[in-house]
């Protein structure tokens, strides 16, 4: 997906839109405003909240702020939210919109008042500067690849497929994503798009598959994330299911990590989030002042949405986490401690892996 590697986005990708290197508009006393979607996945509040205040502190010399507010998955709520920040005249902008196309609207008016927008880990629509995020595709495909190996590319063999919200660009590509990998090789028997992504509308969907299906029939689940994840697992338990099939996941949740240790949930995809919000402040702070050359470096992708084509991006990779590679990612990056992970509960597990 990348139009320019780093090297040609220096000298030809260009600046703004007629190509010309920005002169710095603004010094060290930025605000910038975060909006971010929802508490029910803990890493906005645990993770990306903190690590973009603390880089955004780093690069401005203690001098610039961030402005935080979290929507609660009400979309209604962060339109509001994203015009309290333009009427306070913030900086800049960074948005993980609750629902890309409500939040357009928004965006337009941020713009008109002369303040750049940064879609951050979901695509949003309207006049956006830059977006961040993970590479979605390969989150799919990383899903999708994993679940039809376990089930040895068995047609036969029957998955319900758990989807997230509509309202999510992300969702798209992750179906789409784990689509390409899991068509031909195994019998998709039911399939959900989730609202609003909650565990609890995923276990209602668990439940209806496993009463049209027949438990014993279901060989696997791709769940898009950990919380719906912990929802389908929720549901098979109480359906009576002695042995779990195969399920995925996505976001390394302190909670999924100790599932797949303990063999519940089978894989997740670890996305590492300091790489991303890290990433996101630089592109903030960089658009905010103008530079040119600096904003183009840490913008070598290229992506569109439905209403703007070749917006500058930046795609982070990602990783399969399961029970053999708990240590060399979430461990190693310092996610989570070895005491969270091995709590009484999964230390047998634990050690069993070698992980101390």
């Amino acid at each position: 997906m990348t139009v320019c590697s780093m090297t040609l986005t220096l000298a030809a990708c260009g600046s703004g839109d007629d190509g010309a290197e920005a002169s710095p508009t603004k010094g060290d006393d930025i605000t910038v405003g975060l909006l971010l979607p929802e508490k029910a996945n803990s890493r906005y509040e645990k993770f990306d909240y903190p690590i973009i205040k603390k880089k955004v502190g780093t690069l401005t010399d203690g001098k610039g702020k961030v402005v935080y507010a979290n929507a609660e998955q009400d979309a209604s709520e962060q339109s509001r939210q994203l015009q309290k920040m333009v009427d306070d005249k913030v900086d800049v902008l960074m948005v993980d919109a609750v629902d890309s196309n409500a939040i357009a609207a928004g965006v337009r008016k941020a713009k008109k008042a002369g303040i750049p927008v940064i879609a951050y880990d979901r695509l949003a629509e309207g006049p956006i500067d830059a977006y961040i995020s993970f590479d979605n595709e390969e989150v799919g495909q990383v899903q999708g690849r994993a679940l039809a190996d376990r089930l040895d590319g068995d047609k036969t063999q029957k998955i319900v497929m758990m989807n997230g919200a509509v309202t999510d660009p992300n969702a798209a590509q992750f179906k789409s994503a784990a689509l390409s990998e899991l068509r031909n090789k195994v019998t998709i028997a039911k399939t959900y798009d989730t609202k609003d992504w909650k565990p609890a509308n995923a276990r209602a969907n668990m439940m209806a598959a496993i009463s049209s299906i027949g438990i014993d029939n279901i060989a696997g689940v791709y769940s898009a994330n950990d919380g719906m994840a912990g929802g389908i697992i929720s549901a098979l338990k109480a359906a009576g299911a002695t042995k779990l099939p195969p399920i995925t996941g996505q976001d390394a949740e302190l909670d999924a990590v100790q599932r797949v240790l303990a063999g519940e949930q089978f894989m997740s995809v670890y996305k590492p989030y300091p790489e991303e919000a890290e990433a996101a402040a630089e592109i903030a702070v960089a658009r905010v002042r103008g530079y040119g050359i600096e904003f183009d470096s840490l913008t070598p992708d290229r992506v569109s949405s439905p209403t703007d084509k070749s917006i500058p991006a930046s795609l982070v990779q990602v990783t399969s986490l399961t029970r053999n590679t708990i240590e060399s990612t979430v461990v190693e990056d310092g996610i989570y401690s070895v005491e969270e992970i091995c709590t009484a509960k999964y230390r047998a597990a634990c050690e069993e892996l070698g992980i101390k």
